[in-house]
């Protein structure tokens, strides 16, 4: 029996003892969000027609040899079998809260086509998060100021498939933040708008600034245009009067007049 338990292939040697299957099971009972270690797990063998379908048939799988630590999605009774749709990871049932770093909080942000980036944030990305709004200074001004940097996205609407490649315009997008940038994103939903600003996939520097305010927008260098003088009257001076001109004068001529027989002669002289 050795000698041919030998040349088996690995797949009849979980069927070779009298018909049986190997089949992974809780060793203690296993709590909703517990991460399952070999401690939780042991291999049993049972009758292949009692073996559930899709049941894990080895320990490693389950122990993030694949890259992706699982965790139970519901509690498992003490020797019940380990099924995908019980346990996260590939294989498994989608779970958000699985995918939640330690410490770490999902919120969810409004969204449309312009905070959203016209649909191009897709979960896996990084983002960052930015307020803008009143600066309460009761002159108009605003100014848009950084909640939070690079964190990831999550989900869009009601997807976390990190391998979606279609942009979607989505009415919310789900980051991974800390617990304080949780709670400024809730109060900033409250005071002003919230929109992303998307990473490029290897940016994870610090942003440089933090808050701009209107008087950021102005050119550095450029001085604003004066606005002209206004036009003042144009007073003409008044003309002096003329100043006679002294009479000159000029050669005088003899006029000569007769009155019947008699003729008189008289000088007349011109004035210019």
């Amino acid at each position: 029996m050795l000698l041919v338990r030998g040349y088996i292939s690995p797949k009849d040697a979980k069927t070779a003892a009298n018909g049986a299957r190997l089949v992974v099971v809780a060793a203690q009972p296993i709590e909703r969000g517990a991460k399952l270690d070999a401690s939780l797990l042991k291999v049993v063998r049972v009758p292949m027609d009692a073996a559930p379908a899709g049941a894990f048939v080895a320990v490693a799988p389950l122990l993030g040899a694949d890259g992706t630590e699982r965790v139970a999605l519901r509690a498992i009774s003490l020797n019940e079998p380990i099924l995908p749709n019980n346990v996260s990871g590939p294989g498994g049932r989608a779970i958000l809260s699985a995918t939640v770093a330690d410490g770490m909080r999902a919120v969810s942000l409004r969204s449309n086509d312009v905070s959203g980036v016209a649909g191009f944030v897709l979960p896996g990305d990084h983002v960052d998060v930015l307020l803008t709004r009143d600066t309460g200074k009761g002159d108009g001004s605003v100014a848009t100021q950084l909640l939070a940097d690079n964190v990831l996205v999550l989900g869009v609407d009601q997807t976390d498939d990190d391998q979606a490649k279609k942009p979607q315009v989505a009415k919310a997008v789900t980051v991974q933040v800390t617990p304080d940038q949780a709670q400024a994103i809730a109060l900033a939903h409250e005071v002003g708008k919230v929109s992303l600003a998307l990473r490029g996939a290897s940016d994870s520097g610090a942003p440089m600034k933090t808050v701009t305010t209107i008087a950021d927008l102005q050119v550095r260098g450029v001085r604003p245009v004066a606005a002209a003088p206004a036009a003042r009257p144009v007073v003409r001076a008044k003309a002096a009067p003329a100043k006679p001109k002294p009479v000159q004068a000029s050669a005088s001529q003899t006029v000569h007049v007769t009155r019947g027989v008699e003729v008189a002669g008289y000088e007349v002289v011109a004035l210019r």
